[in-house]
């Protein structure tokens, strides 16, 4: 049986869920959207990313049709009607049916659509044998042209990242931006573990901060909240390739990729080659919070 897809307020089984070649959403990526992971029937973090869809949105002038609490009842009955308590969610608002032209005005009211299902970004065993990244020609989108702290439907900045990293061999890169410091990776944010002091050493968490060009990615905030509670020293620096060559740990987070580690960047070797256990030991805490943190259903 097909799952279903929510769409304009009904439910349709994919293979007929189908939006208009006139809408926005597909002519200019006009749109948001936001990645979202059920565990074990708890919807991981759901407040905060109604909050983020809804921030981009009000950013682009774009009036979501429904309240909050609407959207997350929709979300929970399109998981209720295909089964699923562990999944994917990906809800979608675009600008809506408008003409070929680009004044959002003419598009009389916003498409949205919910899609759940499985994901399953990278496979298990690079969580155990960590991945190998390099940095990409491509920078990240300036803040002031379009905002990376926009979770839009034009990627193309992204996928052009991307076809760089596949070009390269590799399933992830770096990007950095227009002054040359780290942002992020294509699909995630990244971390770096450096140990510091003599004898017994102690572990210090650095990432980009978001003004470098990095999305405020929700898996990102719960390891920076995660890590005081292991006494792991956690703050936003401005960091370069030197800064990650010379980690001890590397690792990415996001929605679906959750917590994986990086072991070579650019053909350097990262720490000891292997993941590190400052990685595992944020992955384990991380994975007991997401059937913790959300909304249960």
């Amino acid at each position: 049986m097909e799952n279903l897809v929510y769409l304009d307020g009904q439910w349709y089984p994919k293979s007929e869920a189908k939006v208009s070649v006139f809408d926005h959403g597909l002519l200019y990526g006009d749109g948001v959207f936001e990645g979202i992971r059920a565990y074990k029937g708890n919807v991981f973090k759901f407040q905060e990313h109604l909050d983020r869809l809804w921030e981009s949105a009000h950013t682009l002038m774009l009036k979501i049709p429904m309240s909050k609490m609407e959207m997350q009842e929709v979300v929970l009955e399109t998981l209720r009607r295909n089964g699923l308590k562990d999944a994917y969610i990906r809800a979608v608002v675009t600008r809506g049916t408008g003409d070929l032209g680009l004044d959002p005005g003419l598009c009389k009211k916003p498409t949205v659509f919910i899609i759940t299902d499985k994901i399953k970004l990278y496979p298990e065993s690079l969580y155990r044998e960590g991945l190998s990244i390099i940095t990409v020609p491509t920078v990240r989108n300036l803040p002031e042209a379009v905002n990376p702290a926009i979770k839009s439907l034009n990627y193309l900045n992204n996928i052009l990242a991307k076809i760089e990293a596949k070009n390269g061999g590799v399933m992830e890169a770096v990007m950095l931006n227009a002054q040359g410091y780290v942002a992020e990776c294509t699909g995630d944010n990244i971390f770096m573990v450096k140990m510091t002091g003599r004898g017994k050493k102690t572990a210090r968490l650095l990432t980009p901060p978001a003004y470098v060009g990095a999305l405020r990615g929700i898996t990102r905030q719960a390891i920076l909240e995660i890590a005081p509670a292991l006494k792991i020293a956690a703050e936003e620096r401005i960091l370069t390739r030197h800064d990650l060559f010379n980690a001890d740990e590397i690792f990415l987070t996001g929605t679906a990729a959750e917590v994986i580690p990086v072991v070579k960047l650019d053909g350097r070797v990262i720490g000891s080659g292997k993941p590190g256990a400052v990685t595992a030991q944020l992955l384990k805490a991380f994975r007991a919070l997401t059937v913790k943190d959300g909304v249960k259903f």
